[in-house]
């Protein structure tokens, strides 16, 4: 199994990416992101080729996570498809924790990631439901 396709570290890096989210540190998402990004919904799209263009990108998704008082994300892995060398298709479902300890209902997403020296980083993003 190469670099791209390890399970480990795809965890590693959903959980850093996750923790991320949770706590704000745009910085971070800006640092998980490869540039150009994509991102693509039902309906909408946007791209961003700096790191401060990530980083807007994600400033409005903080309030969001603060009104369901979601404190934790975890990234459950539910497919891995590997596309060259280099390039992996990753399906997640997102599983969200509340301040109260509750299940909050989560998202699913698909990740293509580009592996680098210095590890697995989001070339585009697509939610999925």
């Amino acid at each position: 199994m190469n670099a791209s396709t390890d399970l480990d570290t795809l965890a590693d890096f959903f959980d850093r990416y996750g923790v991320a989210l949770t706590s704000g540190d745009v910085p971070a998402i800006a640092g998980c992101y490869a540039l150009p990004g994509l991102v693509v919904a039902d309906t909408y799209s946007f791209s961003f080729t700096s790191p401060a263009a990530v980083a807007l990108s994600f400033v409005g998704a903080a309030p969001d996570y603060q009104d369901r008082e979601v404190v934790a994300a975890h990234a459950q892995i539910e497919d891995v498809q590997p596309v060259s060398a280099r390039l992996t298709m990753v399906a997640v479902e997102w599983e969200f924790l509340d301040s109260r300890g509750q299940a909050v209902p989560g998202e699913r997403y698909r990740y293509l990631l580009r592996t680098s020296d210095e590890g697995p980083v989001i070339c585009t993003v697509i939610r999925t439901g």
